[in-house]
């Protein structure tokens, strides 16, 4: 089969299986709404857990795992993993529990909310972790794209975990996450703070186009590309 043939075939799958997500989600806002009748404040918050997911999935799906050594996977594997924990302490999804939260420690605290909003929260004498779905599985596909990622640029350890930090899609979700604290108790943090739903929606999207499409990185990727 020819590779434009193939990529038709892939474009009708996708199409199919984003049909058929979107008809569940809808069902489930649908269903939500019918229990819980009050509106939210701006509905297309409700919309972006679904994006989150929906770009995530489809990123996974399509992605290619190059042929790497063992010793290369184990070492972007750990890579991968500590970006996945940079991310959930950076958006206070992980973190060491307060003297208020030392109270909650042992019980599990679980809070409604819109579809894919939805918070699990386990508190520990030595930590806290929340799960929000949307969150959880954006952050571990953007963590599955670096090691992806680390094991596309190199042969070679060394040189796989210095091409990370050249890596535009990887540092991008942790730069703008650090960049919040520059403008402390300014106007423009306010109207970060404000838009921050719509902001991180759209830091995510680029953040997983970026590490997907990899620009610039003469990989599996790239390699594919030039052959077609």
């Amino acid at each position: 089969m020819s590779t434009s043939s193939l990529a038709a075939l892939s474009r009708r799958r996708d199409i199919h299986l984003l049909t058929v997500v979107t008809v569940v989600e809808l069902c489930l806002l649908a269903g939500y709404f019918l229990v819980r009748p009050e509106q939210p404040t701006l509905l297309r918050y409700t919309l972006y857990p679904f994006i989150w997911i929906n770009v995530a999935v489809l990123a996974a799906i399509h992605v290619d795992v190059p042929d790497a050594p063992r010793r290369s996977s184990i070492a972007a594997a750990a890579i991968a993993t500590l970006y996945f924990g940079v991310l959930l302490y950076l958006s206070g999804l992980l973190g060491v529990p307060s003297d208020d939260l030392l109270q909650l420690s042992g019980l599990v605290d679980v809070q409604a909310g819109t579809p894919g909003t939805e918070r699990l929260h386990i508190v520990t004498e030595a930590f806290y972790v929340s799960i929000i779905p949307y969150r959880t599985v954006g952050y571990l596909v953007l963590s599955y794209l670096v090691y992806v990622t680390v094991l596309d640029l190199s042969g070679s350890l060394i040189a796989g975990a210095l091409g990370l930090f050249s890596c535009v899609g990887c540092a991008f979700p942790i730069l703008v996450s650090l960049s919040a604290g520059l403008f402390g108790g300014t106007a423009v943090a306010t109207a970060v703070y404000s838009s921050q739903f719509d902001i991180s929606t759209v830091v995510f999207s680029v953040s997983i186009a970026l590490l997907y499409l990899r620009p610039g990185v003469d990989g599996t990727l790239g390699a594919v590309r030039d052959s077609s």
